[in-house]
């Protein structure tokens, strides 16, 4: 590297015997570093989201080590620095109100500081996407480590999921068939050691994303936290960073139009969340790839869902981790002429080449092509009068006959307003209505909160009834399940159509067709409209920033200008 363009990027600040390579070597040696640390070997910059708030993440000390431990023996220098750690379990109103902001910090933390390249540690549901966000606009050399799944919930002999079950013992309480005394019980057997959900929740779904996307090593997204091998993972993860700076190659390379349509199918053979839809659009604004609803109604549509895990099926992160993991997935995709086998990934092969000595070791599990759990998986995405830009919908969690339905709607125009009468025995609702909720997405919470999986009314519950058609332009949590239908598109509190709806409406739901009616003619509805307030946009700080730029679900509900590749120029020098 004699040419000075040539140079590492990290020896901008401390190659050289001048008063700047001077001052930033001598500070950095208050630390014990050796005189040679800084000759020149790749600095990897290991970007940490642990937080004793974040408890999905709180284990990420010890794996922060590991990664250490794996550049240092491949001859770089690892330089550990922290980010905003969004916890989905605390973090108030949302995190997903977080996400952006998360994303903009790791992406000017990247920018301004002497890395070659950059490990992502992530675990809880936003950290993925906000890491690799940030991480993408800037486009250093970067590999994703996950945290990996909790093990498996036990209760009562009964092998229970984080999230899922929540919402199923919470409803049963609500219908007397659960005595509160037994919930308190269930609260300590559902996270039992260190983790993410291990459920196929947000969380797994997005470290599964990153592995189909071929940002993390193969195997990375259902390890067990706990188990030995999440460590050794993270020790190779920490090697590759070091060959990846060598040989410059950069998150642009992997992030290709391929890669995406990847995850995309993975998404509907794993039965994954629909918080992915948002996160992956936005990722594609970050590199500049072309992606829309329309590419995850279309490519998902002639997925099977072959992962039978919870909320969709019946197992657990666990299970599928010995049952041969992401690469049996991926390989059955292949073979079935799903998978784009030439995508570039992070450990140099192609994705073709990681997944073709994949073994399932258990087929209850990891579902053979011609034994689907669902069919037809992937996520449904639904248009019409009362979702212009779309409305999307899990039919792995939906019931099948719900599919296609029409009913009376029943209206809340705020999850406060939900709350105060959903309990309420003169609730004038039956099974066949369509629950309704206004003001919930980006705007309107602010922040597009996962409160779209609304809780039955109690009396329902008593009765039997487990189901019903609920439409919001919230997101829900990835753990939840039902009919519900998330992220309609433009929401109500930017005055989209949903704002309009009126207790009574008949509103249809046909998801074969993928239509989204309300039957109300365009007269009246231009009277609504006509009587129809904006929300008043919060005051001041990061949630008037919000409010003012992020765009709607249907682009992913980035912040507008943060859509784009900043690049990874080096920053002028202090002075």
């Amino acid at each position: 590297m004699s040419s000075d363009s040539k140079k590492r990027r990290s020896q901008h600040w401390f190659g050289g015997t001048d008063k700047d390579a001077f001052i930033h070597r001598s500070w950095m040696k208050n630390q014990g570093f050796a005189p040679d640390s800084f000759d020149g070997r790749p600095v990897i910059g290991i970007c940490n989201t642990w937080s004793e708030l974040t408890p999905c993440n709180a284990h990420f000390r010890q794996l922060a080590d590991k990664v250490k431990a794996g550049v240092l023996q491949a001859g770089g220098l690892p330089l550990e620095f922290p980010a905003m750690s969004l916890g989905e379990t605390n973090l108030r109103p949302t995190a997903m109100l977080f996400r952006n902001l998360a994303a903009m910090e790791v992406e000017e933390s990247i920018r301004a500081n002497p890395l070659d390249g950059v490990v992502l540690l992530v675990g809880c549901d936003k950290t993925t996407p906000s890491l690799l966000m940030g991480a993408a606009s800037v486009d250093l050399p970067t590999i994703v480590l996950s945290g990996g799944p909790m093990l498996n919930g036990r209760y009562r002999g009964e092998t229970i999921g984080s999230g899922t079950h929540v919402w199923k013992f919470s409803e049963a309480v609500r219908a007397g068939q659960m005595t509160e005394h037994q919930f308190m019980q269930a609260e300590s057997c559902m996270s039992r050691s260190a983790g993410h959900c291990m459920t196929m929740g947000t969380a797994s779904t997005m470290a599964c994303m990153v592995e189909a996307l071929g940002v993390s090593l193969p195997g990375n997204a259902a390890i067990p936290a706990v188990d030995s091998r999440r460590h050794a993972l993270a020790q190779l993860t920490g090697r590759r960073i070091v060959e990846m700076v060598e040989s410059d190659l950069r998150l642009s390379q992997i992030l290709t139009r391929p890669a995406f349509e990847n995850a995309i199918r993975a998404n509907g053979a794993i039965g994954g969340s629909t918080n992915a839809v948002v996160h992956l659009l936005a990722l594609a604004g970050r590199v500049g790839v072309e992606l829309s609803l329309a590419d995850w109604d279309r490519l998902g549509r002639e997925v099977p869902t072959l992962v039978d895990l919870l909320p969709s099926g019946r197992f657990l992160m666990e299970e599928f981790y010995y049952a041969g993991g992401l690469p049996v997935v991926l390989r059955r995709l292949a073979e079935a002429g799903l998978l784009h086998r030439e995508a570039l990934t992070v450990n140099g092969a192609t994705q073709g080449d990681n997944v073709m000595e994949a073994e399932c070791f258990d087929d209850q599990v990891i579902r053979p092509l011609d034994d689907a759990l669902v069919a037809s998986g992937g996520i449904a995405v639904l248009h019409g009068n009362l979702a212009p830009d779309g409305a999307i919908l899990k039919p792995s969690a939906a019931s099948p006959d719900l599919m296609q339905h029409t009913g009376r709607a029943v209206v809340f125009d705020s999850i406060e307003d939900y709350k105060a009468r959903i309990d309420d025995p003169l609730l004038d609702i039956d099974a066949s209505c369509v629950m309704v909720l206004q003001n919930c997405g980006p705007k309107g919470y602010p922040g597009m909160a996962e409160v779209g999986n609304m809780g039955l009314p109690p009396k329902l519950l008593a009765q039997g009834v487990t189901d019903m058609v609920r439409i919001s332009d919230a997101r829900m949590s990835g753990t939840a399940y039902g009919t519900v239908i998330l992220h309609a598109a433009p929401e109500a509190a930017a005055g989209g159509p949903l704002a309009l709806v009126r207790d009574g409406d008949l509103v249809s739901v046909d998801v074969a067709g993928r239509r989204l009616h309300l039957h109300v003619d365009d007269a009246e509805l231009a009277r609504r409209r006509a009587e129809w307030q904006a929300p008043t946009p919060p005051a001041s700080g990061y949630a008037r920033l919000y409010f003012d730029h992020v765009q709607q679900a249907d682009k992913g509900a980035d912040l507008d200008f943060l859509v784009g590749c900043r690049g990874s120029a080096v920053p002028r020098e202090s002075h």
